[in-house]
């Protein structure tokens, strides 16, 4: 099959396309999937570079976490998915400790039937593929931060990929009172569009200067120390931050599960940025790009050959 495997840690110089790799065998407790479409996170460019290589599993690595496409096989002890199903989700189930060696960047990756979910209908496999990562942590950092109905949230960085999924969530889901979201200039109108009740440009305004406080601040975009001051007395702070590991959430198709409904309804939606899909032989262009911290919304890979 053809893959981008990087044989050595470095910038995207490393990774190299190649066309003989081997097509992964699948335990009892996994599916094979042919990928349509993958997306890239920035955990993807970070163990690239080798930042837990020390946890990590083996060289050389076909990177990818998200993926999307068609069952083509199914282990023994699969019980919930056959031959034909779309699906989708992260497939590495937990991102620093072993993850395995042949992710989504491949014509075909292997995944254990607990990471994935059916593909919702009216989702294409790009929207699908852009999701599972960033929703789960979207997600996960909501439920465990406790936030809940009638409380109001800050989300800085609300136009990344997992601060537009935070804006819907918190909206649709949790049942937010009052949603504020960072954005630069010409990305306000879209975290509007996607449920925000106050778009701060940051290249303006410090957000910590607002007369509002705010019972959680999910911060998406490494801003720890600024954060707290946004916070009503207290108040709680979720971190993402792309120098640091603070949140490392298990990737699980339960949670894809958790909002399939919304999925459905269009209630919560993909957000991709305009400049993609990248095609397969376009991967290093959409890592550069994903390395400059200006995409909006999600980076995929489609078609996958």
């Amino acid at each position: 099959m053809k893959a981008w495997v990087y044989r050595e840690y470095g910038g995207v110089e490393v990774l190299q396309l190649e066309s003989d790799l081997p097509v992964p065998e699948i335990t009892d407790d996994q599916v094979l999937i042919k990928v349509v479409a993958a997306s890239l996170n920035p955990v993807d460019f970070k163990r690239r570079l080798g930042l837990f290589k020390a946890t990590d599993s083996p060289l050389p690595i076909v990177p990818g976490f998200d993926v999307a496409g068609v069952v083509v096989r199914v282990g023994s002890g699969v019980r919930n998915l056959k031959e034909g199903d779309e699906v989708y989700g992260d497939i590495i189930e937990k991102a620093f400790e072993n993850p395995k060696q042949i992710g989504s960047l491949a014509e075909y990756t292997a995944a254990e039937e607990k990471l994935l979910a059916l593909k919702p209908n009216n989702l294409d496999f790009v929207e699908a593929a852009s999701l599972p990562l960033a929703l789960e942590t979207a997600y996960e950092g909501l439920e465990r931060a406790g936030f809940s109905e009638g409380k109001s949230i800050l989300v800085l960085g609300g136009a990344g990929g997992v601060g537009s999924l935070v804006i819907q969530l918190a909206k649709h889901v949790f049942g937010a009172s009052r949603i504020a979201a960072t954005a630069s200039t010409l990305k306000l109108e879209l975290v509007k569009s996607l449920g925000a009740d106050l778009a701060i440009d940051y290249t303006k305004k410090n957000f910590e200067d607002l007369d509002t406080k705010f019972d959680l601040v999910y911060d998406a975009v490494g801003e720890r120390d600024r954060a707290t001051k946004a916070l009503k007395e207290g108040g709680s702070v979720v971190v993402i931050d792309p120098k640091d590991f603070t949140f490392v959430l298990t990737s699980s198709g339960e949670f894809l599960r958790k909002v399939d409904s919304y999925l459905k309804s269009g209630k919560v939606k993909a957000v991709l940025d305009p400049k993609g899909p990248f095609p397969f032989d376009k991967v290093k262009d959409a890592f550069s790009y994903l390395e400059t911290n200006r995409a909006i919304g999600k980076v995929v890979i489609y078609p996958i050959p």
